[in-house]
């Protein structure tokens, strides 16, 4: 065995056992139970890999993009030196003056490109730019050509999307969601706090439902529905503590439940109990992602360099977390597969209840 080959072995076995050394010290309960499978460097990509049938999950850490299959594949590694975006479907590299932009499919295969300027944003299979100016953005087809823009005069706070529309929250305090044709769906002001502005939204699959973390002092959580072409609002709520920066509103895979961050808190507000629940978090909210098949979610947390996983049950029980330090961190969840990146290494578990 050459040398080089032999230091690469020692030191994913390293990370491997280092990775199951801080799960093994943080137990995870008598039935929910996270098996480490495989750890690997986003730098060792393999060329030759099989990925015919097989799902490329996206990742970015640092300055770095790409794919990764779940047995562990690195397939795509791309460095960027300024902002790039990345998704289960496309992926950009760009600069800071950009008259137009290059896209790809996951596979590495040329998409399209993007005659805008601008900062191009993927959210899974959908397109859209931010103009410069920060005032307007346009959503695109998968060609790269513009459907439809909207402009306003307020700057954009707060930005989401589903395959159900689009929604946008500004500094003025107002929310606008959009149906895919580019019509205005919901658009009203939720006011309330002395200073009004929008923080964090989210749409549901459907689009009929929107949800907003609003204002400064006296900050509040809104969500309405569409009821007889007007927005009603079903739920709000003042909140005990207050964010400064943008914040995640996400809804459930299936609509039932909001999850909401806010200063060193998740909110979960759920349609069925119609009351919300508040769950400490240590720093702030960077990402929430949810198992489809275990009925769990995931949340990732940033406090200066230290990250946190907690893990959810029926949205608002903890279940488990666990913490560790790294410059930048993301995770996925696929199934019963749960994988987590940290600085540059991923590392795929699978989840399991006993």
């Amino acid at each position: 065995m050459k040398p080089s080959n032999k230091n690469k072995i020692i030191i994913g076995v390293t990370a491997f056992c280092v990775l199951y050394i801080i799960f093994a010290m943080r137990p995870l309960g008598k039935e929910l139970h996270l098996i480490p499978e495989w750890t690997q460097d986003i730098f060792h990509v393999n060329e030759t890999a099989q990925t015919e049938k097989k799902e490329l999950i996206p990742f970015k850490l640092g300055q770095n993009i790409g794919y990764f299959t779940e047995d562990g594949s690195i397939v795509r590694n791309i460095p960027f030196p300024y902002k790039a975006a990345v998704s289960d479907s496309y992926y950009a590299a760009f600069g800071t003056n950009n008259n137009s932009a290059d896209f790809f499919n996951a596979d590495g295969t040329k998409a399209g490109t993007i005659e805008l300027s601008g900062f191009p944003f993927f959210d899974k299979d959908r397109i859209y730019v931010f103009l410069p100016g920060g005032t307007s953005f346009v959503k695109c087809g998968s060609d790269g050509k513009a459907l439809w823009k909207f402009e306003n005069y307020a700057p954009i706070t707060a930005f989401s999307s589903s395959k159900g529309g689009t929604v946008a929250g500004y500094a003025d305090g107002t929310l606008i969601s959009f149906n895919n044709d580019g019509s205005v769906n919901h658009r009203f002001s939720p006011k309330g706090s002395r200073h009004e502005i929008i923080l964090g939204a989210g749409i549901s699959s459907d689009g009929n439902s929107v949800s907003c973390i609003s204002g400064r002092d006296r900050q509040r959580f809104v969500t309405a529905k569409k009821d007889k072409g007007h927005s009603r609002i079903v739920f709000h709520e003042y909140l005990e503590t207050e964010s400064s920066e943008q914040v995640i509103v996400k809804y459930s895979l299936n609509d039932r439940a909001v999850y909401y961050s806010y200063k060193d808190h998740l909110g979960v507000y759920s349609y069925d109990d119609e009351k919300s629940y508040h769950l400490p978090i240590n720093g702030r909210v960077i990402q929430i992602e949810e198992s489809s098949s275990e009925s769990l979610v995931f949340v990732l947390s940033k406090n200066d360099s230290k990250y946190t996983v907690t893990v959810l049950e029926k949205y608002n029980h903890i279940a488990s977390q666990f913490s560790f330090e790294a410059e930048c961190a993301f995770i996925q969840v696929r199934g019963k597969n749960f994988y987590i990146g940290r600085n540059s290494k991923i590392s795929r578990l699978t989840v399991s209840k006993k």
